[in-house]
């Protein structure tokens, strides 16, 4: 699993044209006061039976509040054949702070 700050996933994601799945694994009413274009909202605990939705060659940066949900996500995607994880360290909590200060936070 690669870590990357919010700073550098905004820079890969202005510079890349195979944009990456933007997973997004905080519970829903957080995910309602702030979230990244183009996530996708798949909480946590619904990781394990969500599985199959997901693609275990695509390049997923998994993302929630402030990188320990999504750092334990990433590793789980990698446990079960996922190899371009990305967790982004320091999570929405992060990009509100650094990126977009106007962004509602919790």
């Amino acid at each position: 699993m690669r870590e990357m700050t919010v700073q550098q996933v905004q820079n890969y994601l202005n510079s890349t044209s195979l944009q990456p799945l933007l997973l997004d694994v905080r519970e829903p009413w957080e995910y309602t006061i702030c979230s990244l274009p183009n996530s996708q909202l798949i909480p946590m605990r619904t990781i394990p039976i969500a599985l199959k939705e997901l693609d275990p060659q695509q390049e997923i940066i998994v993302i929630c509040r402030h990188g320990n949900r999504s750092r334990m996500v990433a590793h789980f995607l990698e446990q079960q054949g996922f190899k371009n994880v990305i967790n982004m360290s320091g999570g929405m909590a992060a990009w509100a702070r650094e990126i977009d200060p106007s962004m509602s936070t919790y």
